[in-house]
């Protein structure tokens, strides 16, 4: 089995790629939070950063980009190929109702004739040697056109289809459509990806018992949850309190050089105890203090103490499933 981590919105960025990748192994691919195509032509500082050679070294990277329009699509896969990419990732998946309102996303599955369309004219203006693959949930309210969906992917020669069986309308709090993806898997003509709830190795196993034939996960929040998840799934090496703390203060130090002032950094990395908590039986005292602290240097004493005081969570992580 291949994993790839899924992107996350303000927290997979290149600081976090960078410090996951230095010190854990399991993962094939790493993902970009989404670029966002459109009528400017320009991405934004960050968007540039994030995807910049220099700044995501020795590791596979595939941009992701979202866009409803295809010739503001095809701008983008462009600059991604100036860089070096040799494949590009469209988003179809996102649920937010930000960007679904957009028709962004999710959104463009409201209406697979525009989507067939959006296709249509990206494959026929494409002349570039880079692979387009797709991300997609299966439906908006339902998933009554997800075999009308997998037969308009089956026309293009899209590289990869990564699969996640939510409706847009489930956003990460409903359970996945499994009976949905396996009439998908069946009929689709390109690689097919699975991503959605995979979340503790009960979860792995039982999904690879019910299809063998998957040969690649993308893992998402479980990954946030325990940075050496993957690693777990394939070698059986827990993570351990030291391996979490080095990987920790990494990514503290990351983005401490990266963006600066205490505050700034606090708000990214206690972002990430919304999945962190899970891996430790955490006394609600030592969490507290983690999330009070004003200062970096407070802050990674609470966190060395909370990790110092509290075991290790190696039970099954339900609690993340509808979060």
């Amino acid at each position: 089995m291949k994993f790839d981590f899924a992107p996350m919105e303000g927290i997979t960025g290149y600081t976090y790629r960078n410090a996951h990748k230095s010190h854990f192994i399991g993962i094939d691919r790493y993902y970009t939070p989404f670029l966002v195509a459109n009528q400017n032509l320009k991405l934004k500082n960050k968007e540039r950063n994030d995807i910049a050679p220099m700044h995501n070294q020795d590791i596979h990277i595939i941009p992701q980009i979202l866009s409803n329009k295809a010739g503001e699509c095809l701008w983008a896969i462009k600059e991604c190929h100036q860089l070096g990419y040799d494949e590009v990732n469209i988003n179809l998946g996102c649920p937010s109702p930000t960007v679904v309102t957009k028709g962004k996303g999710a959104g463009m599955l409201k209406d697979l004739d525009q989507l067939d369309m959006f296709l249509d004219e990206l494959f026929t203006l494409l002349h570039l040697d880079i692979k387009v693959s797709i991300k997609t949930r299966i439906g908006v309210e339902d998933d009554s056109q997800a075999e009308r969906l997998i037969s308009i992917f089956n026309k293009y020669p899209i590289s990869e289809l990564i699969i996640h069986p939510r409706v847009q309308k489930d956003f990460y709090k409903k359970p996945v459509h499994l009976d949905t993806f396996e009439k998908m898997l069946k009929k689709s003509k390109h690689p097919v990806t699975y991503n959605g709830n995979i979340l503790d190795e009960e979860d792995y196993h039982q999904f690879i018992e019910r299809f063998p034939e998957v040969e690649r996960i993308m893992l998402g929040r479980g990954m946030i949850s325990n940075p050496a998840f993957a690693r777990e799934l394939l070698t059986h090496e827990s993570l351990t309190k030291e391996e979490f703390l080095s990987f920790h203060h990494d990514l503290l130090s990351g983005y401490q050089e990266r963006i600066g002032g205490d505050k700034n950094v606090l708000f990214k990395m206690k972002e990430l105890w919304y999945y962190f908590e899970t891996l430790f039986y955490v006394d609600k005292k030592s969490l507290k203090a983690v999330r009070k602290a004003k200062t970096c240097k407070d802050y990674k004493e609470a966190v060395e103490q909370l990790v110092s005081s509290c075991a290790i969570n190696n039970e099954l992580h339900k609690d993340m499933h509808f979060r």
